[in-house]
């Protein structure tokens, strides 16, 4: 008897879902993701080939796709020099972007002009109450200086490979970034060389305390020195969902060609904790595509990353 009834109330249940999706197909997925998005599409901007031939014009390092795939998120090439229009549309599909590092210029150049737009529109956005992450590595740190304070404002740095711990500041107590980190991660993160620097120029800590729209603009979480020049290492905006790094999460886990690139169990541990991170920020921007046909012709997965480790500084690149 038991079992009858126990049959007839799984019949019953799976009768009372197959109505609700029958009758409401929109009911039961909007309440499962009322709060959170767990289709995160995030955009990483391309930047200019130093030596482009045809069709290879510019590029994306795929350690930076692997990062965010890692966490959960898919991702769609930013590609430099379209249309006004076309980033808006973009801006509007995807659920965050991120600025990568690279050697093109921060105030003149396809990277910077993209960049520049996607900075605007998500402030303009962020400010409606439409959240949208905005992430900066490396070149894309200093990008987001460049953008927030209107100027140069950065100074030669003795960093060019070469992995540092961190000197967290008090603020990094009550960080959004670092809230999830395990307590012996961080201990790891302040003792250990576990971020790579791969940069010559850095926003110096004196800059940042004589630059009233940065220091207005950003919490500093981290700083660093050559041992001649302290700077920021690790921000993120008060009021915006916008950070960034001086250094590269991403290559602990995805890149060997360096080796200074550290790769121990508390280094790949701080890739992937700076990924989910950034990704749990865009599982909270609900922009779509217009169709799935729009979104997967849009995804990196269309394009073929090409070995370049025995040449590069990258294991592989995605070429436009």
């Amino acid at each position: 008897m038991t079992r009858l009834l126990y049959a007839m109330s799984c019949f019953t249940s799976r009768k009372m879902l197959f109505l609700m999706l029958f009758i409401f197909p929109s009911v039961l997925p909007l309440y499962l993701s009322a709060d959170r998005n767990d289709r995160p599409v995030i955009g990483v901007l391309a930047q200019e080939v130093y030596a482009p031939k045809p069709n290879q014009t510019a590029y994306i390092a795929a350690s930076y796709v692997k990062f965010l795939e890692a966490a959960g998120a898919r991702v769609v090439p930013v590609m430099i020099n379209q249309t006004l229009e076309e980033y808006k549309s973009l801006f509007n599909s995807i659920n965050g972007i991120l600025y990568p590092g690279g050697g093109v210029s921060i105030i003149s150049s396809g990277y910077e002009r993209a960049a520049k737009i996607f900075y605007e529109l998500a402030i303009e956005a962020n400010k409606k109450g439409d959240y949208f992450p905005v992430w900066g590595t490396c070149l894309g740190f200093e990008q987001l200086t460049y953008l927030t304070s209107g100027k140069l404002s950065l100074s030669h740095t003795n960093t060019s490979g070469v992995a540092l711990p961190l000197n967290f500041t008090e603020d990094v107590k009550g960080s959004r970034m670092f809230k999830g980190f395990p307590a012996e991660l961080m201990a790891a993160l302040a003792s250990e060389p576990l971020t790579e620097n791969s940069h010559q120029w850095s926003l110096a800590t004196l800059t940042y305390n004589t630059n009233e729209e940065l220091k207005n603009f950003y919490k500093v979480l981290s700083k660093n020195t050559d041992g001649n020049t302290e700077f920021v290492s690790t921000f993120e905006a008060y009021d915006y969902p916008i950070y960034g790094t001086q250094w590269h999460p991403e290559k602990n886990a995805f890149e060997w060609t360096r080796p200074y690139i550290p790769h121990s169990p508390s280094a790949v541990k701080t890739t992937f904790y700076m990924a989910e991170f950034f990704v749990s920020e865009a599982r909270r921007s609900f922009h779509r595509f217009k169709s799935v046909e729009e979104e997967n012709k849009a995804l990196i997965y269309n394009y073929n990353p090409v070995y370049t480790g025995a040449k590069s500084a990258f294991e592989q690149i995605y070429l436009f």
